[in-house]
């Protein structure tokens, strides 16, 4: 925990146990709103033969969901400064810190 703690620049064991279950949460609830928003743009598993361009989709679709998702479900445990800067290392890593100016 203490390597953790150093790593991520936090003090207590408490937000190193809310971290960890947000990332936990979150990569369920991400695919959870991924199922409504396959269905209102219609991709379902019988429109895309074979199954996996299906799954492909859908995976894309998470990503985002996922990124979007992530400081919410930190805020709700307190940590929304964490995911914050998390997502913001993130975009820049992908190139899209340009948006973020």
């Amino acid at each position: 925990m203490e390597k953790l703690k150093q790593k991520w620049g936090i003090n207590s064991n408490w937000q190193v146990i809310a971290i960890i279950l947000v990332f936990c949460l979150n990569g369920s609830f991400a695919t959870w709103v991924a199922g409504p928003v396959t269905h209102f743009l219609g991709l379902n598993s019988e429109t895309f033969k074979p199954y996996f361009v299906y799954l492909i989709l859908r995976i894309l679709l998470i990503f985002p969901i996922y990124q979007i998702t992530l400081p919410l479900v930190g805020w709700v445990f307190g940590q929304f400064s964490f995911f914050w800067n998390f997502e913001k290392k993130m975009l820049h890593r992908l190139g899209l810190g340009r948006f973020l100016k």
